[in-house]
């Protein structure tokens, strides 16, 4: 958490020896951890039941120093060991497609919002809002140097301008690149979509809480691909609105 003298800021970033998956902020980072946790719990199963025998049976042949066609054959363990992984596949699979869908499905977005991809820094624009002059609402995001942090900033990952988006709304994300791969990934809110010149993909996000979302470049960019960091701020619809009114004013 970053604190200030007026208020506190939950921040989702990556902790100094963290292992783990960071807070999901959106119903599809929820699924995510799901199917990790799903699948994890076979992986755990299948493995100590290889292990054990695995060294039970050379346990066994070491210690006696002898076989028989029966424990090297038979019918029975067959039908088992091919039987179990399918039924295990399969508890995997139809969860893994209703994710998949569900990533996948852009429902009468509420919001849109485009991301570009540059060398090496992101530009944003709300397509949806113009200013007096006519032109959509957008602006270029920045990373922060280190010797111009402030007390409460994350080095390498703080921008000087914050792409701010309303909480409990349905947003539609496209993305694209102005001149190489680029991937705009943000791990709590369950995103990371590659930025390719000339072709627009799109996914959707419902993020469910306030806070900042920190994320990165994840497409090895060119020299300076580590120095493109990404902040997303989550607020409410009418902080959004007063934030935008804002940005319309600075950037005209």
């Amino acid at each position: 958490m970053l604190f200030n003298f007026i208020n506190t800021v939950y921040s989702d970033a990556a902790e100094v020896g963290q292992y783990g998956f960071q807070e999901p902020a959106t119903p599809i980072m929820e699924g995510i951890i799901n199917i990790h946790d799903h699948i994890f719990f076979y992986l755990i199963v299948v493995s100590v039941g290889v292990f054990w025998m695995m060294f039970t049976i050379l346990a066994l042949f070491t210690k006696n120093k002898f076989s028989h066609k029966y424990l090297t054959h038979g019918t029975v363990i067959e039908i088992v060991w091919t039987v179990t992984p399918a039924l295990i596949l399969v508890s995997i699979a139809f969860p893994s497609f209703k994710l998949l869908y569900l990533m996948d499905e852009v429902i009468d977005p509420g919001l849109t919002f485009k991301v570009v991809g540059h060398q090496w820094y992101w530009s944003y624009e709300f397509s949806d809002y113009i200013n007096d002059d006519l032109e959509a609402v957008s602006f270029d995001s920045y990373m922060v140097p280190t010797d111009e942090l402030i007390k409460g900033d994350l080095r390498l990952l703080e921008v000087d301008n914050r792409i701010v988006l309303p909480i409990k709304t349905p947003i539609r994300v496209i993305v694209t690149a102005a001149d190489v791969l680029h991937s705009w990934a943000v791990p709590s809110l369950g995103i990371k979509l590659d930025a390719v010149p000339g072709r627009l993909n799109q996914t959707s996000m419902y993020i469910k809480r306030e806070g900042l979302y920190y994320g990165q470049c994840s497409e090895i960019c060119g020299v300076q691909h580590g120095f493109m960091p990404i902040v997303v701020k989550g607020v409410s619809i009418q902080k959004f609105f007063a934030d935008l009114l804002v940005c319309m004013e600075a950037y005209k």
